[in-house]
């Protein structure tokens, strides 16, 4: 059987911490900041983790299992 091929576009978008939790950064903070408060922006820094409902489909896109 040959291996899984995972998504190139997942391998951008997300990922995975040392025990196996996936992570991901929030949309809408490329452009058009000067319309968006500070908080806002804030919030939409750093990474967070994935919704649980996403998760098996996110490793299934990055040959996690």
């Amino acid at each position: 059987m040959p291996k899984m091929k995972s998504n190139s576009g997942a391998k951008k978008r997300f990922h995975v911490t040392g025990s196996g939790k996936l992570l991901r950064k929030k949309s809408t903070a490329r452009h058009l900041l000067s319309s968006k408060s500070n908080k806002r922006k804030r919030h939409l820094s750093g990474k967070h983790d994935v919704a649980e409902a996403d998760v098996r489909r996110v490793k299934r896109m990055l040959a996690e299992g």
